[in-house]
């Protein structure tokens, strides 16, 4: 309407006084209702002509979108394994610190595993004990044997030095009888050492082992007993948090509610249309009118032109994609921030805002190579972008009377 208006001065509104006071033609004479489209034909279709050229022009070069909205992220509040609540520390909307417990599970079976672990510990260390007298025993059998092969063996010297200087006054079975029971009693030792490392092997690597994997046994238990406590991951809102002890939580199948991280609202996410992608540039001022902040125009810098549309994502599957399915025109993302520090902070998380974007060619016509009616072009590009900005303020005006009174709210 603005725009109609404006032009029509430019068209209509000279096309009626030629006709009044040079051609003599009086208003409710020649020029009525009836005469009207006869009579100011030329004014009525270059005015129309240049109403769709100024709106087009003002729309390309300084586009608009009513898709602005401060996006946040949410977290969902899962266990890492399936079980029976037991007990709820806080609910529904209350404001939570990281590391704050929100519920936990029963952990009886964590529980049990825990003490079934340490039983084996204890008993692992028992042995040990054990062990260790086991390897007093093999020393004390160590010395016997040993005792006792020396014993054999001066019996086996003496009676072969006797049989050397006196032959046939010990027989000969007796020498072999002493030979033999030292033979025995070496075995005996050689036996006694065996078993003594045996026991110091068990001591030093078999029982350390089984205490070590007995350990992390009970380390894994203790691990799966934490889990049976879910705390908070960061600063925030818990949301739709209608657990109660009794209710069975599943990590796949049922969240157990969401998690609000706080923080200000920094910027917004805003779609654009995509024949505007090669006229938005990262730099561009622009303009928000938001509902949560009526009466109020936010300047903004766009900060990030997104280079992909989401609309002609393909993800794998087994079945091939028809690309009639991209018929639909995705949205180019923009990312627009603050011009000042602040003026978004009171913000809700979600709101929606109506957003302008305004072309600047200050820096192209500071060229003095550049022709007269290039100039001109660039100039009126940027003298229309005011057309813009009377547009998203008186939008921004009637935004609560919209919201409020039309809108039936």
């Amino acid at each position: 309407m603005l725009e109609l208006f404006l032009c029509s001065m430019l068209t209509i509104f000279p096309d009626f006084l030629f006709r009044r006071f040079v051609q003599g033609k009086r208003l409710g004479q020649e020029i009525n209702l009836f005469s009207v489209w006869f009579e100011l034909r030329w004014g009525i279709t270059l005015c129309l002509i240049l109403t769709l050229s100024l709106i087009t022009t003002i729309f390309y070069f300084h586009p608009s979108t009513k898709a602005a909205s401060s996006v946040f992220r949410t977290v969902t509040v899962l266990p890492e394994r399936s079980g029976r609540v037991a007990e709820t520390y806080v609910e529904i909307n209350q404001r939570v610190t990281a590391g704050q417990p929100l519920f936990r599970l029963d952990s009886t079976e964590q529980e049990a595993a825990i003490e079934t672990a340490r039983r084996k510990i204890a008993e692992i260390e028992a042995s040990m004990i054990v062990a260790r007298s086991q390897l007093a025993e093999a020393d004390g059998r160590i010395v016997q044997a040993r005792g006792m092969l020396e014993q054999a063996t001066d019996e086996f010297k003496a009676r072969s030095e006797v049989q050397k200087r006196s032959p046939g006054s010990v027989a000969e079975r007796d020498v072999e009888r002493a030979r033999v029971q030292v033979e025995t009693q070496q075995g005996a030792l050689d036996a006694a050492q065996a078993s003594r490392e045996a026991v110091v092997s068990e001591i030093e690597f078999k029982l350390p082992a089984q205490k070590a994997s007995a350990e992390a046994a009970l380390r894994e238990a203790q691990i799966a007993l934490d889990k049976s406590l879910v705390v908070a991951g960061t600063d925030g809102v818990v949301q739709q948090f209608a657990l109660r002890p009794g209710d069975v939580v599943n990590p796949m199948l049922r969240p157990a509610g969401i998690l609000v991280p706080e923080r200000r609202v920094t910027g917004l996410l805003a779609g654009f249309g995509q024949i505007e992608a090669s006229v938005l540039k990262v730099g561009m001022i622009g303009e928000v009118t938001c509902i949560a902040k009526p009466w109020q125009i936010i300047p903004v810098v766009v900060t990030e032109v997104q280079d992909v549309i989401a609309s002609g994502q393909v993800r794998p599957t087994d079945q091939l994609v028809d690309v009639q399915q991209f018929a639909r025109p995705g949205t180019l993302t923009v990312i627009l921030e603050p011009l000042y520090k602040g003026q978004l902070d009171d913000l809700p998380q979600g709101g929606n805002c109506i957003a302008n974007t305004y072309t600047n060619n200050h820096e192209a016509l500071a060229d003095p190579d550049l022709g007269g009616l290039h100039r001109f072009g660039l100039h009126a590009i940027d003298t229309v972008g005011l057309v813009h900005a009377m547009i998203l303020r008186m939008q921004a005006l009637l935004l609560p009377v919209q919201t409020l009174v039309l809108g039936g709210h």
